[in-house]
């Protein structure tokens, strides 16, 4: 399988309702709540596209979109 890099973060606001659950499975520590408690990628180049945060988002307001990288 081919390393993966992102390429953006694409989130909601409307949906997202801050629940910060997102924010705590991410194992790169790449998301924060802004002050408005709305999800953003604080630190987008360590993400490592694991996309944890998009399939425990239970309002599915988060979709990481990544692309191949050459290795």
């Amino acid at each position: 399988m081919a390393k993966q890099k992102l390429k953006a973060h694409h989130i909601d606001r409307a949906w997202c309702k801050g629940c910060s659950i997102c924010v705590h499975f991410c194992p790169t520590q790449v998301l924060a709540l802004d002050k408005h408690n709305i999800a953003y990628p604080a630190n987008p180049d360590a993400c490592i596209c694991c996309r944890m945060c998009e399939y425990r988002c239970p309002d599915l307001a988060i979709e990481v979109e990544c692309q191949e990288q050459s290795p």
